[in-house]
């Protein structure tokens, strides 16, 4: 892809699966403007790859959109988004399906979620006119499930029907719209639950994620996957709903035993 002079927003992108979808950008012609709460991680990205960064909590719309502002001011007209900023935040120590406490389910939904949505309110139908890529970084566990994660699952579950939103309603007027859906990446997200289902096909690094991106947007490709069994559980789990739960419940019964009795 030739991105000469487009400018692209990439959130989460002062480390891993962010800071290298940026690079991979930069060095197809892309301007970066960075954004994440490692401020000073934000900026040396932007100011290494052609543009700036910053320190934007993504949760809050009014700072989102300031940023945004001053991005299209500064470099001009945004042709690409990359709403990649995400959290986990696990089960425990209790381990049960809804015991985290409801600051940490917020915190999921708004990262997760209303991020996405906040940045899509602003930049859709702009970006669509001049056929613009509006990319969400979702998971694996968005169309599967994350063993000892509900907060995650769930959320990244909306994050996937979030994105098929933006797609269908958008879609028609020039948005290419792109869900990323990892499985086990090396991120500092995983750093301590490296035991956990997340990683059961193997951890890859982040520049393979941003190979993936760089030839799905060229494809203008909706679903992006990292490993290559993830498409077709998601099958199996369509085609029979209570087998797959079945499956789930087994794995998370073997995943227990081998991490004395936690799920990751």
């Amino acid at each position: 892809m030739d991105l000469t002079g487009k400018t692209a927003i990439v959130t989460g992108a002062a480390s891993g699966i962010g800071k290298a979808i940026a690079q991979a950008l930069h060095a197809h012609g892309a301007r970066i403007a960075a954004i994440d709460l490692d401020g000073a991680g934000a900026e040396r990205v932007g100011a290494a790859l052609g543009g700036f960064g910053a320190r934007v909590d993504v949760t809050g719309e009014a700072a989102l959109t300031r940023f945004i502002n001053k991005v299209e001011r500064t470099l001009g007209p945004v042709d690409i988004y990359v709403s990649n900023a995400g959290i986990g935040v696990t089960d425990g120590p209790g381990w049960g399906a809804g015991d985290a406490p409801n600051a940490s389910w917020q915190a999921c939904w708004d990262v997760n979620v209303m991020a996405s949505v906040y940045a899509a309110r602003h930049l859709a139908r702009p970006m669509a006119a001049r056929g613009g890529h509006f990319l969400i970084t979702a998971s694996a566990a968005g169309l599967l499930s994350q063993i000892g994660d509900a907060p995650y699952s769930a959320t990244k579950a909306a994050a996937v029907a979030f994105a098929e939103s933006l797609a269908i309603t958008h879609g028609d007027e020039g948005l290419v719209v792109h869900c990323l859906c990892p499985e086990g990446v090396r991120t500092p997200l995983v750093e301590g639950v490296e035991g956990g289902a997340q990683g059961l096909s193997g951890y890859i690094e982040a520049d393979e994620v941003a190979k993936a991106v760089l030839a799905a947007m060229a494809e203008k490709r909706f679903l992006i996957t990292t490993h290559p069994n993830t498409v077709q559980y998601a099958a199996h789990k369509g085609a029979d709903r209570d087998r797959w739960v079945a499956g789930m419940r087994k794995l998370r019964r073997q995943v227990m035993a081998a991490n004395h009795g936690r799920p990751m």
